[in-house]
Formats: C-alpha cells, structure tokens, sequence
C-alpha cells in the first residue's frame, strides 16, 4: 500500500517536481492538484484521477493501461471513476435518506448493473464487510465504524482497481481503527488500494510502499518502480442514472421532509385549483348549454329565404378595428368642418335566393332519416268571416308577415325571424313517425288536426293567449263593464266554425272616374257566409308546447296546415283580382304605382295569385343530423353560378356559435387571473429547488465521486421537482373535485341547475401534466447549477 502524505489542494503549476518517479506521472489542473498515480507492490502501473473531471491541462499527462487521458472528456472521468476507482472518506459520505443496501447499489446503478444483480452483489460485500445484521438500517441507525464499513463496502461494490482511502480512520477511536485497517489490508490483497494519511505508524504498520511529501514536493519512495512500455489496455464502461434512480433518490428525500413536501405543493396547487374549478364550471356550464341546444336547437329549422343577406367580411374586420381604436383611446379623429358621408349598407350583400320548381322538388326528396319534417311560409291572405249568433262578421287569421313569436319554455317570446311569424306547421316527410305537432304539443282540448281545414289554436305554458288573437278571430274578449275578461272556456273555443271567402265574393271592382278600376272589400259578409265558394276551417283543438320541449318555431295563436295555404293559393290563383293584377302595374286596391317587381310579386301573393314558398324550414331529425342536411343543400349549390345558389341560414349554427365564444371568452380572461398565481408557484419552486441544493450538496459530492455525470445530477433533482409537480397538481386537482361539491350546492340554490362544476378527465390529467412541466420549468435552473458544482468543494460542505 502507499501513503501520500500531507496533499495539499491549490498548489499551482510548478510548485510540484514533476519528475518521472518509477513511472509515477504527475497531472495538474490549473490551481488543483488532482492525480498521483503509484505502483503497487505486485509491480501494477495505474493511474489516479482523485475525484474531479480534468477540464484542462496545463502540463503533463495522465497514462492509464497505456492510454493517454490528454483528450478525455468529462465523461470519461466519470466512467473511469465508477469502473475503476472506489472511495472511502473519511467522513463516510453516505447519503442519509436511503438504506445502506440503497447507499452499496449507487455506484453499481450508475455503472448500468441489472437490479437483481446490483441487490445481490450489495448483500455481498455489506457480509464482507460485517453488516449482514443491519441490512434494513439507514445510515443514521449505525455507528462510526459500521458506517465507515458501509463506505467500504461501497467502494468495494463495483470492484474496482483502484481503493482510494482518505483518513478512513481519522473519525474513528483506536479500537475502530485498528478494526477498518485490519478490513483494508483484507482487501488490499485483491486490488491496490492508495491510503491518505497523517498518521506515520499507520502507515508503517500497514503499508507496503509509502511516498512522503513536504511542502507540496515528493522527497521520499520507499518502494520506488521502474515503469515500461505497454500497448492499450484501457476500456472504459460509460456510467448513466436511469430518470427512475433519480426519482427513487428524489422520493426517499422528501420523503423525510413531509411537512415542508405538503406546505410547497399546497402553494404551488393554489393556482392549479383555480383553474380547474374554472374549467370544471365553464365544461359544466357548456355541457348544460351543449344539452339544451341539443334539445332545443334540434327543432331548430335550416332556414332558406327568398331574399338572404350576406355580410361583406373585408368591410366588417375595418369596421371592427375602427371600434377597437374607439374603445381603446387608438383611434385618429378627423379634423376637418365637413360631414363625409357613407352608406352602412355596404357592409351587406342581398342575394335573392331562386325557388324553382327543381329545387322544391330537390328539397323534398331528402332523406327522412335526417330531415324529419318541411315547413312552409307562404304571403297568401286568406280572407275570413264568422258567424257569431246571427251575425256574419270579418275575423283574421294570422299570416306570414304579421306580428311575431314564438314561445319558449319559460313563456317568454322569441322575436322571429326577420320580424316574420310562422303560422304553418311543417310536413312531417315520414307518416310512420309523430307529426310535428304531436312530437312538441299536448293537447288541452278537442284533437289534434286530422283534416285540412282542421286548425288549432296555442297557448302559452301558463293557457295564455293575446287578447288581440282572439278579438281578430271574433270572440268576445271584454265584459259588460267593458273590461277584458280574464279567461274564455276551451268548449267555447273547440268546435269554432270560420269561412274562407273566395277572392271573386270578397273583393268587389269599382270603376273610378278618372282612374279606372279598383278592387275594394266588400261589406256584403252575409253573402260571402253564404257562397257555396267559400271553404269551411274549425278550431278542432286547443294546444301547448309540452314541458319537455325547449323551444318550437310556431307562434302563439291559430295555426293551421301548409296545405289549407296552398289550396287557398290554388282556389285564388283564377279570381279576377288576380288576373287583374297581373295586367296593371300598379295597386288595383290602393291605386299607387309599384317602385319594384318585388312589390307587385308580393302583392299577387297576397292575393293568392302566387304560391312560392317566402320561407323554406327544414327540421333535421336531431342536432347531429344538421349536418347532413347542410351537406345536401351544399350538394345542390354545387357546380352552379352565384345567380343560382341557395343561401340558407343554420339557426342552431348561429346561437350554439355565440354561447359556445361567450363562454370561451369568459373562460380565457378567467384562466389568464388564475394563471398569475402559476407564475409566482414556479418562482416558489425555483426557490424551494435551489434551497435543496444547498441542502444536497454532499450529496451531489458522493455521486459526482461515484461517476455521476453533470446529466445525472442534473436529473436527480429535476426529478425532485417532478414529483413535487405530480404531486401539486394531484393535491390540486383533488381539493378543486372535492370544491365542487359546494359549488354546485350554492349553483343549484341560486339557478336550480345541478351538476354545473364538473371536473372532465381530461382537465384533470392536463392540469397534472401542466403542473409537472411548469414546477419542472422552474427547479430547471437550480438543477443546472448544481450539475455544475466542483465535487471536491461539494464534499466538503457541511
């Protein structure tokens, strides 16, 4: 064995003789002094690297097996130190949050040895050495000299060449002592092993060769060797840290530090817990909305007009940033004593949509499997009297173009589109299924209409109906007192018998001097009662929107067929008045002239004189069959100019768009507060890594003298932050679950919505993810600078 006495560090170039002694070389860093190489007494030749990587040389040269280290990188002297060197220190160097078994397999982990073997050959030398009986101890459990036994063993695990011993007695009493030496020669009679120490008659005692040194020179070799030439014999097995060892060391020390573990990833789940309870009320919120359109928006029709707009993108983005500049103090004002002037309908193109025979034809041969019913709105009057007691008087009934809407569950109206009301019921295309009335309304009295001129009369959710509608259709609405009764029984409603008076009986011509003819109402409502022209229609029932059905499209009042419209339509299409109106091309009722074509074809359907639908509906079977519906409509338009295509309007489109931006607008500004405390949980993390650290940094000593490489260290404590991270985001996760459980208490006693907060899955998985990245994002930086610790320094930090 040798002795190298008294090595002092921060010696500079120079300072010490560099002579060859015995084949002894001698390198240098520039201020450390770093290796001593030393034959043994069986005349092997090796090489020394103590414990820190040579970043670079200044003079001399390592020869290990007959290979220069002139041109090792960092990793080499990693792996050389793991393959080939074994350390015993004389502060034992364990690290103390892991077993002695987890202390003797470090070095063999890093040199990549199976588990199963590692665990063995641990067991192995730990008997050697004496602690078979204290396996299951951490190091804190042992005494010196069983610690200084588990350093041994260790150092012995991986077999090196090399044992490097410094002061393996200096912490020890004399018994002890005497005890580790008698260890050390045991195992010096395999492998050479280079003993530091201040203690001469250790030295003399024990070793087979000593070299002194005084003053940072060599002045003395008792065993001097006489060194020769041999070829390359060096070979070098690279040294890694699995990410699972680095978790397993990470995990066993925080471990030990519950309290502060528990307090940090409370903090950094803080913003975690916001954002997922924001997540679970906007998914809750958007399930909701998601399940009333899919209810609601599902009777919503595919709307195709005669006249669609469209809106001029180019002219509305300008518009849009003109508002932002206002809204945010941006905006250049113009500065001038003129008004410019410019039209706001720029903003919008009319496109007349063409409703042709063909395409009448087209939409009525759609599937029934995705289109369930069609709906028509025709412009025909239809010109009706009642006979009240003995009295022939005018009623009204509603039609496309008068006042408008349509209920809602909550009996609320919903103002229709463009202002026009839809008093038709649809076709249902397939017999076999409810009609659109039997699907959407209960019926309160009488039945629903089987026949033709069956129509029907709806009320509210509460049996209301407007005053003006019942007045229109000739009932008595106000008492004697002259003030509106409060209700009129269903009997005297069901059973109500009306005519629909032909335009010939209706209408009378009268030549005005001057003017020509003009075609007024006429006031005989006795004869037109009475005209074997006139069509007979009953209110066979009195209806309401059943409580399941969210929303229909039907208007309150009297509602009847598309049929009854179209045979009204076919009866007027020969009456004079219409003829007559075709001819002039001007009002024969009002005698004013017309501006456009566009007048005089909706005066002729007025009059019945034309039955092209205004509007089409059509009713897909559900919300997920819209699309197939579109897709058909897209299949007609195809391949034909911008004359000819249909503009329709998805209903359900337009509204479950707007909801659906609301509630991300709202979910955004939210999530962006909450994210504000992330950043200050990575800024924690940051910190809380960096004090681990300073904590660790023996730690990262032993591991950097066990061959660790700057990756691995690098790795151990980003894995520290990893699990914190899981563990913050789980924490997390878990308290914003358990928070929805109030929440949705408070939500349903104000709303009477249940299960709003509901925390998805996969929010839940990402925000675990989210909480990993980040907390490792931030305890990054502190784990770089560790890997960049000098070992030698890191070893001796208390």
């Amino acid at each position: 064995m040798l002795e190298l006495k008294e090595i002092k560090k921060s010696y500079r170039v120079g300072e010490i003789e560099t002579k060859d002694l015995d084949g002894v070389s001698v390198a240098f860093r520039e201020k450390e002094f770093v290796a001593i190489l030393g034959p043994s007494g069986s005349g092997k030749t090796t090489c020394l690297n103590i414990i820190g990587g040579l970043d670079r040389y200044d003079s001399g040269n390592l020869i290990i097996k007959g290979k220069s280290t002139k041109n090792f990188k960092d990793a080499d002297w990693d792996a050389y130190r793991n393959n080939s060197i074994g350390f015993v220190f004389q502060n034992y160097n364990l690290i103390p949050h892991i077993s002695i078994v987890a202390n003797v397999e470090m070095g063999m982990t890093l040199s990549g040895i199976s588990g199963e073997e590692k665990h063995r050959r641990a067991l192995e030398v730990l008997k050697q050495v004496g602690l078979e009986a204290h396996l299951h101890k951490k190091p804190n459990q042992l005494s010196g000299g069983q610690m200084q036994r588990v350093a041994i063993a260790r150092a012995l695990a991986n077999n090196p060449e090399i044992l490097l011993c410094d002061e393996p007695t200096g912490a020890l009493d004399t018994a002890t002592s005497v005890q580790i030496m008698d260890l050390i020669k045991e195992v010096a009679k395999e492998r050479l092993v280079i003993m530091v120490t201040h203690n001469p008659e250790l030295a003399e005692q024990y070793a087979d060769r000593i070299i002194r040194f005084a003053d940072g020179r060599i002045v003395s070799d008792s065993h001097p060797h006489q060194e020769r030439p041999k070829s390359d014999q060096f070979h070098l097995v690279k040294t890694s840290m699995k990410f699972i060892t680095a978790l397993s060391l990470s995990f066993n020390n925080i471990r030990t530090k519950k309290g502060r573990t528990f307090l940090t990833s409370f903090a950094s789940s803080i913003g975690i817990i916001g954002i997922a309870l924001i997540l679970s009320l906007s998914s809750g919120f958007q399930i909701k909305i998601d399940e009333f359109q899919t209810d609601a928006l599902a009777e919503f029709p595919v709307l195709i007009t005669r006249s669609s707009s469209e809106i001029d993108m180019e002219t509305i983005q300008s518009k849009s940033e003109d508002n932002f500049a206002l809204m945010t103090g941006t905006a250049e004002y113009a500065d001038t004593d003129e008004v410019y002037l410019y039209d706001p309908g720029e903003t919008m193109k009319l496109h007349t949509n063409v409703f042709s025979d063909d395409f009448i034809s087209y939409i009525q041969a759609i599937d029934s499997e995705y289109c369930s019913a069609i709906g028509y709105a025709r412009m025909v009057a239809m010109n009706v009297v009642r006979k009240v007691g003995d009295t022939v008087q005018p009623a009204v009934l509603p039609m496309l173009g008068t006042s408008i809407a349509g209920s809602s569950k909550s009996g609320a109206s919903i103002t229709s589109m463009n202002g026009i009301g839809l008093y038709s019921y649809p076709e249902t295309l397939d017999k076999e299924v409810p009609d659109y009335l039997h699907k959407n309304y209960d019926l309160l009295a009488g039945n629903y209409p089987e026949a033709v001129t069956d129509i029907v009369l709806i009320v509210d959710n509460r049996n209301r109906c407007a005053v003006s509608v019942l007045s229109d259709l000739g009932y008595t609405v106000t008492g004697e007192d002259g003030q509106t009764l409060e209700s009129i029984p269903f009997d005297e409603i069901v059973g109500t018998e009306l005519k629909i008076v032909s335009n010939n009986d209706y209408y009378v011509k009268t030549d005005v001097p001057g003017a020509g003819s003009v075609y007024l109402p006429s006031q005989d409502y006795e004869a037109m009662y009475a005209s074997d022209d006139s069509l007979t229609v009953r209110i066979c029932g009195v209806l309401r929107q059943k409580s399941d059905t969210l929303i229909s499209m039907l208007a309150q009042g009297v509602i009847y067929s598309d049929e009854l419209v179209s045979m009204v339509a076919e009866r007027a299409a020969e009456s004079d008045i219409v003829k007559a109106q075709r001819e002039a091309d001007y009002n024969i009722m009002s005698m004013e002239p017309f501006e456009s074509d566009n007048d005089k074809n909706n005066m002729l359907s007025y009059l019945g004189g034309d039955d092209t639908p205004y509007i089409i509906m059509m009713y897909p079977t559900s919300f997920e069959s819209k699309n197939e519906v579109l897709s058909y409509l897209d299949a007609y338009n195809k391949g034909k100019s911008e004359e000819d295509i249909v503009v329709y309007t998805d209903l359900a489109e337009s509204i479950s768009d707007l909801s659906s931006n609301i509630m991300d607008g709202i979910t955004i500004v939210l999530i962006a507060f909450a994210s504000i405390s992330l950043v200050v949980s990575l800024i924690m993390i940051c910190i809380i890594t960096y004090t681990s650290v300073l904590e660790r940094t023996k730690e990262i000593g032993i591991l950097r003298a066990l061959g660790a490489r700057r990756k691995d260290i690098t790795r151990v404590f980003d894995a520290e932050t990893c699990i914190l991270g899981v563990f913050s985001g789980v924490l997390g996760v878990a308290i914003a679950w358990l928070l929805t459980f109030p929440a949705n208490a408070i939500i349903y006693h104000l709303t009477h919505l249940g299960g709003v907060a509901c925390l998805q899955l996969t929010h839940a998985i990402f925000l675990v993810l989210l909480s990993t990245v980040l907390t490792m994002i931030g305890g990054h930086i502190p784990a770089w600078m560790a890997s960049r610790k000098d070992a030698v320094e890191a070893l001796r930090s208390e």
